[in-house]
């Protein structure tokens, strides 16, 4: 089973450099809903079954051309949501990085926990499960053999990307995922295989065959462009 872990398209909090949260109507810039329309042609031929994303608003924009494309209806997954960052939700990146716990998030973000919101160890808990949870399910649907997408959020992604690589939560700053970026992983019954980090190019088909191979014995390698 493979998930394609797609950030939703650029949205007008990120223009704005103010951190939405999960703030209702933040809809996609015009980028944005450029690079949504672009995501159809980046997945091309690819035997997509399934897309699940988050309940914002910025997230269904995102997916509507690609399930209009496939003829499918997303499932929406409240565990991949974006993080409820209590009360820092709508106030600007500028004023944040002055705040105490900036640094924790930066350096130590397992001890993060956002004043009225959540913990980032939640998220990770939280969405790990959820994607696992579908890959699963769909893997019954399937036969043990299919391609899904699960579009979420930046911070998310990253949670879950660091589960996958196996490393501590504290490290998963490291980690990219720019908007309308694409990640891959491949859950198998022994360990999940890294494919692409913060994919933004053309397309996909260069990293994933049209119908998903078994497992290497190996690492994977773990690829990735940036704009």
């Amino acid at each position: 089973m493979t998930v394609i872990l797609l950030r939703h398209g650029r949205s007008t909090s990120n223009t704005a450099h103010t951190l939405a949260g999960r703030s209702e109507g933040v809809d996609l810039d015009a980028l944005g809903h450029e690079q949504a329309q672009a995501v159809v042609t980046r997945i091309g031929e690819l035997p997509v079954r399934a897309i699940v994303r988050s309940p914002l608003l910025r997230c269904e924009r995102t997916v509507e051309p690609l399930a209009a494309a496939l003829g499918l209806v997303p499932v929406v997954e409240e565990r991949i949501i974006e993080v409820d960052y209590g009360s820092w939700t709508g106030r600007t990146i500028g004023e944040l990085v002055k705040e105490p716990l900036w640094k924790v998030v930066q350096q130590q973000p397992s001890a993060a926990v956002f004043p009225g919101g959540e913990g980032l160890a939640q998220v990770q808990a939280r969405a790990v499960a959820a994607v696992r949870e579908h890959d699963r399910r769909l893997a019954d649907e399937h036969g043990g053999d299919a391609l899904w997408v699960a579009c979420t959020h930046g911070d998310v992604i990253k949670a879950v990307l660091a589960d996958a690589l196996g490393t501590h939560l504290d490290t998963f700053q490291r980690i990219t995922a720019d908007p309308a970026s694409m990640s891959v992983v491949r859950y198998t019954d022994t360990r999940p295989f890294v494919l692409h980090v913060n994919h933004t190019g053309s397309g996909l088909t260069a990293a994933l065959s049209a119908k998903p191979a078994a497992a290497p014995e190996t690492d994977a390698v773990v690829g990735g462009s940036t704009d």
